[in-house]
């Protein structure tokens, strides 16, 4: 039995190492998580040593692109950069406070601009006519045209309204004032004047709205002046009851001879063209009134107004209402007596600037109509323009515009003055 025992003896020998290792294996196993217990960490690991460095072995060297290519030593060096200037040597002012001049830029112009109206035979409006239709003349020498449309301009409209009239020729106007607004596109800007005595701006510049309406609404309630001669004597005289010519009063004067009114339609257009001076250029300016056409007691002369009207391409268009409008009474306005005013100077502001002629009309559906027509003839008129030669400010230059055709009318302003160069 000695090999049984010595069999016994190795299997032992060799299954202790193994179990050994399992149970080093099992204890290295963390256990499962525990809802009763912390979880436990795992054992930590010793780290690495780290690998050794690979033995240094010599790499190509990288071709920098953007480096130049090498050049022998046959090549020669290239040539210096020559010296690079904007504007020749010398023309550069080297004050540093004078660099703004170079920014400058003066032009002297003198550009004309003439709008025409042509009419035929019946007074009709006529259109499709074209550049070379037009002939236009500066004090006799003819123009090269630089400009030319037909389309319509957007108004700047100052309407004069004289409340100097008699009262049957004020209250007739005054039913017409809607169709005075329905004249006016909502592109258009108008400003309202009224004149006796004085001169009154009743709305500045700004399109056909509310403020327009309600102050033509408050000039129906104005009245003029009776008809008939003044009354100097009698009972119903300015001094008062008398007895055998003699006033009952001793203390009121005795007054024969009535007090003249005044009625400034020369300064009422000034006030109006001094006004549209100021408005946008891109717009036709134009002063509209409706008057009896006298003129008597204004401060400025008609030859002042005109030189601002022309200065400044404003047209004159006018309604004659009242006496202005009965048939032959401009050729009695002619006759000027002297003390006693004018009575035919408005014809002279229409034709001097090119408004055509004065629309004279007496019924009521007359008056609404003459409205349309004078603002549609403003509106949709031929515009030219040419550059005109330099001259000393102030100096006036005629203007004559001719169409081939004999059968047509052209309304243009007689001249212009020469205004100073702006700065």
């Amino acid at each position: 039995m000695g090999w049984l025992s010595l069999f016994l003896a190795a299997s032992l020998a060799l299954a202790q190492p193994q179990q050994g290792q399992q149970q080093n294996q099992s204890q290295s196993i963390p256990d499962a998580p525990s809802a009763t217990r912390p979880p436990q960490s795992f054992p930590s690991v010793p780290p690495s040593p780290a690998p050794p460095p690979p033995p240094a072995t010599q790499q190509p060297p990288v071709e920098d692109k953007s480096a130049p290519p090498p050049r022998s030593s046959s090549e020669e060096p290239p040539p210096p950069m020559p010296t690079v200037t904007t504007v020749p040597s010398g023309s550069v002012p080297t004050n540093p406070d004078s660099r703004q001049e170079l920014y400058k830029l003066v032009v002297v112009t003198n550009q004309v601009v003439v709008p025409v109206m042509v009419k035929d035979d019946s007074g009709r409006m006529v259109n499709g006519l074209v550049p070379n239709d037009f002939v236009v003349y500066d004090n006799g020498q003819r123009q090269k045209m630089n400009y030319f449309t037909s389309d319509p301009f957007p108004l700047s409209a100052a309407v004069i309204l004289d409340l100097g009239m008699s009262d049957v020729a004020v209250q007739k106007v005054n039913q017409t004032f809607p169709a005075l607004e329905g004249a006016f596109s909502p592109y258009d800007e108008v400003s309202l004047f009224t004149y006796s005595t004085n001169v009154s701006q009743m709305t500045d510049f700004a399109s056909v709205d509310r403020k327009l309406t309600a102050a033509l609404n408050g000039l129906q309630t104005v009245s003029g002046h009776d008809n008939g001669p003044p009354v100097v004597n009698g009972p119903f005289g300015p001094q008062g009851p008398t007895v055998n010519g003699v006033p009952i009063d001793p203390t009121v004067p005795h007054v024969s001879t009535p007090q003249k009114e005044s009625h400034v339609l020369n300064d009422a257009i000034l006030a109006a063209a001094l006004d549209l001076s100021k408005q946008d250029k891109t717009r036709r300016k134009i002063i509209f009134i409706i008057s009896d056409g006298r003129e008597f007691g204004s401060r400025a002369s008609y030859s002042d107004v005109l030189k601002v009207l022309l200065s400044n391409g404003i047209t004159v268009y006018a309604l004659g209402v009242g006496s202005a409008s009965l048939p032959g009474y401009r050729r009695l306005e002619k006759i000027h007596l002297p003390r006693f005013g004018y009575g035919d100077i408005l014809p002279k502001y229409v034709s001097a600037t090119g408004g055509g002629d004065v629309y004279e009309e007496i019924s009521r559906q007359a008056i609404e109509s003459a409205y349309a027509k004078a603002v549609g003839d403003a509106r949709n008129q031929y515009t030219l323009g040419y550059r005109a030669g330099s001259s000393a400010p102030g100096v006036y230059h005629q203007i004559e515009v001719r169409v081939d055709r004999p059968d047509l009318k052209v309304y243009a302003k007689d001249g212009y003055y020469q205004l100073p160069a702006g700065r």
